[in-house]
């Protein structure tokens, strides 16, 4: 005879991690309008327009990488309750982090002798978005209220 836990199949509806990674998302775009007006303003003081839209660069690299890890997670738990999730999810999530880094790799080749970049706010703003986004990540997921035991569908349910 079988206990009830044995007999629990994975949902299929999705994963219940799903509110937690949008609301990622969400507080990172609050984050990356923050840092773009600020690091806008304090680049326009420093450098005139050339420091302004470095500012604008930086934010758009910084949030680019940082919403293509969630995203990527959003897309690959699409698969949840399918045969072969683990390696879909797998597949997906490296795939964003090959493509994240291919990208980086061509913008740091293309700006690098860029007269119209400012390196210094650039390089800030990209660093205040990647630290920005990993706090936003911490306190989401502290904050986040999910059971030990979700994404189960149980008998009789």
């Amino acid at each position: 005879m079988s206990t009830p836990s044995s007999r629990a199949t994975p949902a299929v509806t999705g994963s219940s991690a799903r509110p937690v990674f949008v609301r990622i998302l969400k507080l990172g775009a609050i984050l990356a309008v923050a840092i773009a007006v600020i690091g806008g303003v304090v680049g326009f003081l420093v450098d005139g327009e050339r420091g302004l839209l470095s500012a604008l660069v930086g934010t758009a690299m910084a949030i680019l990488f940082t919403g293509l890890t969630a995203a990527s997670i959003l897309v690959a738990n699409r698969f949840s309750g399918t045969e072969f999730f683990t390696a879909i999810f797998f597949a997906v999530v490296m795939g964003a982090w090959i493509v994240k880094f291919a990208i980086f790799l061509v913008l740091v080749f293309l700006l690098r002798d860029a007269e119209w970049i400012n390196p210094t706010v650039m390089f800030i703003c990209i660093i205040a978005g990647v630290l920005g986004s990993l706090i936003v990540d911490v306190v989401v997921v502290a904050t986040s209220r999910m059971g030990y035991v979700s994404d189960v569908t149980l008998p009789g349910e």
